[in-house]
């Protein structure tokens, strides 16, 4: 099939922007975390998925009974 001037995206006509300098990261690295920082880590995460978050309350009304 072939491609006509009304078949072309014009979104692809212009150069993408630059990258954002926040992206890349040129400072020093992050410190490894500690022993004790990774069992703290691993005990909130049990945590969490252990406990069930409370839900919302459904309201009682339709949106058409509350017109």
């Amino acid at each position: 099939m072939s491609s006509t001037r009304r078949d072309v995206d014009h979104a692809l006509a212009y150069p993408e922007p630059p990258a954002s300098p926040l992206w890349h990261r040129h400072g020093a690295k992050a410190r490894p975390l500690t022993d004790a920082q990774k069992r703290r880590n691993r005990e909130l995460l049990d945590i969490a998925q252990r406990t069930t978050r409370p839900r919302a309350p459904r309201p009682t009304k339709s949106l058409a009974e509350a017109s």
